[in-house]
């Protein structure tokens, strides 16, 4: 009787990992200590005794304890990292040519669209780089591999939160599913898809996609015909800012912009994350429970962003986007010139006014994927022959549907544009 083969959770790790584990180490320590730290200070404070020069510190012998905490697992983490720093390229010298697992890049993935902007600021090597991507491989303008095969119509795909380009790979009870493939085989499509990291602010993540469009529209072998894009969740508020910016910046490859379909898109934001800010607020409230609103401070500027749906710089900068405040957006519509389409999902059989606001595809409602809002000024504009709604379907499930197969090669057929 044979054994079954042994699971190896280690093939899934590379020697750069090592730094990022403690890199993040470090981080966790030295937050953990500040929420003891902080609940310690408000009991002192009920006993009158002072605190240190900051709110949440302790003063006298215990503050010095806690200082030396921080102090000795800074000084730690920095020795450890430095040593990882110089012995790294000995280390990758063996595996340089070893892809990345599927579930090593969905782990990096969520990990980004956490806490991503802080992987970003420590320079943690987890922090994902933004890349378009043909064929598994990042292109590389200054030395394109071999591209014979590619058109001048070009099908940017792009993830969502949490995501990363891999999971357009989907199945359907049993079978495969990828948007981008279907439509290269049926519209003769060349599909290019985005890895970006989803922790950082929206309006900042479209700023760099707006830049990478240019030089493929610079670099491409062959001349851009079209650009057609096809965006989950997020991906369709980063593709919106994108537009914006190239626009400001007048750069060329919007001109080249025919098509964009938003998949589950929340272009007003999701309750989810509205939730998370009033829990935020309430944490906040007693002393006793403040420190532990550092934990809930923790989720990215990507997530924070959610929270009413923001594309632009001006919809985040100057706020403390933890505090609890009214939807202050500017508003974006939808970008001239382009056909624009957007699927909703509800796991509803049917509509209704609860599916629509409370239900959803489980993270956006139906109302925000379609761009409805009750303010009229803010709605953004889709032809009622350019939405369409996937019932019993959840969010994830967008990318694994034949029916939304269908909806989008129906779209895009030439004889079917507007």
């Amino acid at each position: 009787m044979t054994k079954p083969a042994a699971k190896t959770p280690l093939k899934h790790l590379r020697t750069s990992d090592i730094r990022g584990v403690a890199q993040l180490a470090v981080q966790a320590t030295v937050g953990v200590t500040r929420i003891v730290e902080g609940v310690h200070q408000s009991v002192w404070n009920i006993l009158g005794v002072p605190g240190g020069k900051r709110p949440g510190q302790t003063g006298g012998i215990t503050g010095l304890v806690y200082k030396s905490i921080h102090a000795v697992t800074q000084l730690l983490g920095k020795g450890v990292d430095s040593v990882l720093v110089r012995l790294q390229p000995l280390l990758d010298s063996a595996e340089e040519a070893k892809p990345g697992t599927p579930q090593r890049e969905a782990v990096l993935a969520a990990l980004n669209g956490v806490m991503g902007d802080r992987l970003l600021a420590s320079s943690n090597p987890f922090a994902i780089p933004m890349t378009l991507r043909y064929q598994g491989e990042a292109l590389n303008w200054l030395a394109l591999p071999s591209m014979p095969e590619v058109g001048g119509k070009v099908l940017l795909l792009i993830h969502g939160l949490c995501m990363n380009d891999l999971q357009w790979h989907s199945e359907h009870q049993g079978k495969p599913v990828d948007h981008g493939q279907a439509l290269a085989s049926a519209l003769g499509y060349t599909p290019v898809y985005l890895r970006y990291n989803s922790g950082l602010h929206t309006s900042q993540n479209g700023r760099e996609l707006s830049a990478h469009l240019e030089q493929l529209a610079t670099h491409w072998p062959v001349p851009i015909e079209e650009f057609t894009v096809v965006a989950h969740s997020m991906g369709g508020l980063l593709i919106r800012s994108a537009v914006h910016y190239a626009r400001q910046e007048n750069l060329h490859w919007p001109q080249h912009l025919k098509n964009i379909v938003f998949l589950g898109v929340p272009h007003h934001g999701a309750p989810l994350e509205r939730a998370g800010n009033r829990v935020d607020v309430i944490l906040s409230s007693t002393p006793y429970t403040a420190p532990f609103a550092r934990l809930g401070r923790l989720r990215s500027a990507g997530i924070t962003d959610l929270r009413y749906g923001n594309v632009l710089d001006e919809d985040w900068h100057g706020h403390d986007r933890f505090q609890r405040q009214s939807d202050s957006r500017q508003h974006l519509p939808l970008p001239a010139g382009v056909a624009c389409y957007s699927v909703a999902a509800t796991t509803a059989a049917k509509r209704s006014k609860l599916a629509d606001r409370l239900i959803g595809d489980g993270l956006v409602p139906v109302l925000s994927a379609l761009g409805q809002h009750h303010d009229a000024q803010r709605t953004l504009v889709f032809s009622k022959t350019s939405q369409s709604i996937a019932y019993r379907t959840n969010h994830m499930a967008l990318l694994s549907s034949p029916e939304v197969t269908r909806q989008l090669l129906q779209w895009l057929r030439p004889t079917q544009s507007v």
